[in-house]
C-alpha cells in the first residue's frame, strides 16, 4: 500500500537515500530540507515536492506545519531525520541552544503541530536518533539548554538521548490513539553530517578515517526505510530504539525512564509555549 512519507533532512545523506528508495518502490514522498538549492535538486531528480525550513529557526517550523497541513491532512509517515551536531555553543533566534533546538525542540514542535493529519493517517513517527545518545548523552532536565560544561558531542549525545526518550513518550500518550513511535541508529553515515563542528567527528565523517568508520547513506538508510514500510507490532515493537533492525540492547539507564521521559515532554512544550 502506497503511503504519505515526510522526510525532514531529506536533501541530503540517508534522508535523500531513503527517499530514493520509497519513491521507487511507489510511495508518494515529501521532502524536506535547509537549503533550497540542495532540497530543489534532490526532489527535481524525484519529481516530489519539497518544503525548505530551517529548524533553527521556530518560525519556520511553524509555517512549515502549517503548510503540510494545508497540502496532506492524512500523513502516514513522519521521519524526523533532520539534525546534526554543532561547533561552539550558539543560540538561535528563539534563544535555545541550536544544537537542542534543531534536533529535538524543533521536531518536538513539528511533530505536535502536525498531529491531526498523523491521526488520521495512524502515522509511524521515526527519529533518527544515535548510539551518542548511551556514549555521550547526560540529560540534565535542568540545562537542556546546555549551558554548564558545554561540548559538541555533549550537547549532540543528549539531544538523541532526547529523540530516544521523545519516542518512548509520544507512543505512550498517543499510542492508543493509532499513532506507534519508534527510534533508530543509522550508523556512522558518510554524507555532511558533522561538516559545522570542530569536534573529532568531524575528522571521522570527512578525514581519511571516514572509510574505516563510516557506512553509506543507502546502508544507513535501511532502517528508515523498514521502519516506514514495517508493520508496528509485527515489523518492530512500538516505543522501541533500534540498531541493526534490532531493539538496542546496550542501553544506559536514562534511555529507559519513564518519568525522565514524560519530565522532558513537559519541559519541552513549557519552552515552546514560552517561545510562542
Amino acid at each position: 500500500m502506497s503511503k504519505t512519507i515526510i522526510i525532514t533532512g531529506g536533501s541530503d545523506g540517508i534522508g535523500a537515500a531513503a527517499a530514493r528508495t520509497l519513491v521507487g518502490r511507489g510511495h508518494r514522498v515529501v521532502i524536506v530540507g535547509r537549503s533550497e538549492s540542495k532540497t530543489k535538486s534532490i526532489a527535481t531528480e524525484l519529481s516530489v515536492p519539497y518544503y525548505v525550513a530551517d529548524f533553527a529557526e521556530l518560525t519556520q517550523v511553524r509555517k512549515l506545519a502549517d503548510d503540510l497541513l494545508e497540502a496532506y491532512p492524512v500523513i502516514n509517515v513522519l521521519a524526523n531525520n533532520a539534525g546534526g551536531i554543532m561547533g561552539e555553543r550558539t543560540q538561535t533566534v528563539d534563544g535555545h541552544e541550536i544544537t537542542f533546538q534543531v534536533n529535538h525542540l524543533a521536531p518536538f514542535l513539528l511533530t505536535s503541530l502536525l498531529m491531526p493529519a498523523l491521526l488520521a493517517g495512524k502515522a509511524t513517527i521515526i527519529q533518527t536518533a544515535s548510539k551518542a545518545a548511551r556514549i555521550f548523552g547526560r540529560l540534565d532536565i535542568e540545562d537542556l539548554q546546555n549551558t554548564e560544561g558545554y561540548a559538541p558531542q555533549k550537547a549532540y549525545g543528549n539531544a538523541k538521548l532526547a529523540n530516544i526518550l521523545f519516542t518512548q513518550e509520544l507512543q505512550h500518550r498517543f499510542g492508543p490513539r493509532g499513532i506507534t513511535a519508534v527510534a533508530f541508529h543509522p550508523g556512522i553515515v558518510a554524507s555532511s553530517f558533522a561538516s559545522e563542528t570542530t569536534h573529532f567527528m568531524r575528522r571521522i565523517y570527512h578525514g581519511p578515517l571516514k572509510r574505516l568508520f563510516t557506512v553509506t547513506p543507502e546502508k544507513g538508510s535501511d532502517q528508515l526505510v523498514w521502519l516506514a514500510e514495517g508493520t508496528p507490532g509485527t515489523s518492530f515493537l512500538p516505543g522501541s530504539y533500534y540498531e541493526s533492525r534490532r531493539i538496542a540492547t546496550r542501553v544506559s539507564a536514562e534511555m529507559h525512564n519513564p518519568k525522565f521521559a514524560e519530565q522532558l515532554w513537559k519541559k519541552s512544550a513549557s519552552l515552546l509555549r514560552t517561545a510562542n
